[in-house]
């Protein structure tokens, strides 16, 4: 992964390897290896780009072939950031959503065919997961087995799974909720909330769900700077000066 303007490079393939989500300094000994063992596995790292207004990088660059999720709450900007910033495929619930709403009557309760929009949604993630493309993904937060569905597929083509966890307090992501027009009921915000809540605080202690490459905490500014999500052939290239 790169970070392109005033941030460093991301994860270089190569590196030490940590046990599962845990950060291991540069040039120490997993356990379980001996000292002279060649590690080939990367090490998960973690990337907060929170609180840097006016410094935040316009780009963020994977290797070909890894998945990317982009995980928050419901009204967090997920879905405003996938659209104006993945360059590649990407798969959001939301279009499903979208379609299956255009087809049917509009007076129709969304939790009569919330089913098949989910059936429709994983259908679509697996046909992406099978063609072996680079994908982003959009996930709520609360399906951690999605999460390590992916890792497996990640692993199974020799790629990474990255991490990208929008940071949004429940006030603004109520208020984007009700600027869609579209909401989720308080038991299943609460739910969503304290999922999160989990994952960024285990995301910035160094703690990455299993299989997980690295990760990116962003907030609400850092997000609206991303411009480009993409993937690039070879070796991720250094990040350059904005």
């Amino acid at each position: 992964m790169a970070l392109q303007r005033s941030v460093p490079a991301g994860v270089a393939h190569g590196a030490m390897p940590a046990q599962p989500g845990a950060a291991v300094p540069e040039g120490s000994v997993p356990p379980g290896a001996s000292p002279g063992e060649l590690i080939t596995q990367p090490a998960p790292v973690v990337r907060d780009l929170r609180g840097r207004t006016g410094h935040a990088p316009y780009s963020l660059d994977f290797a070909a072939g890894d998945i990317v999720v982009v995980s928050g709450l419901p009204g967090g900007g997920k879905s405003t950031l996938i659209r104006q910033a993945v360059t590649g495929r990407a798969i959001d619930s939301q279009d499903a959503r979208d379609r299956w709403a255009a087809a049917l009557p509009p007076l129709l309760p969304y939790a009569l065919y919330r089913p098949l929009v989910r059936a429709a949604h994983y259908l679509g993630l697996r046909a992406a997961l099978r063609s072996g493309e680079s994908v982003v993904v959009h996930d709520c937060g609360t399906q951690t087995w999605v999460r390590s569905w992916l890792a497996r597929h990640a692993v199974r083509r020799g790629r990474l799974l990255h991490l990208i966890l929008l940071d949004v307090d429940p006030a603004t992501a109520r208020q984007g909720q009700r600027q869609r027009g579209r909401g989720v009921s308080g038991y299943a915000f609460a739910r969503h909330r304290h999922a999160v809540a989990r994952l960024i605080h285990a995301t910035e202690q160094g703690v990455l769900p299993a299989g997980c490459g690295s990760a990116v905490l962003l907030d609400r500014a850092a997000a609206s700077a991303l411009s480009r999500i993409s993937f690039t052939d070879g070796e991720v290239p250094a990040a350059r000066a904005g």
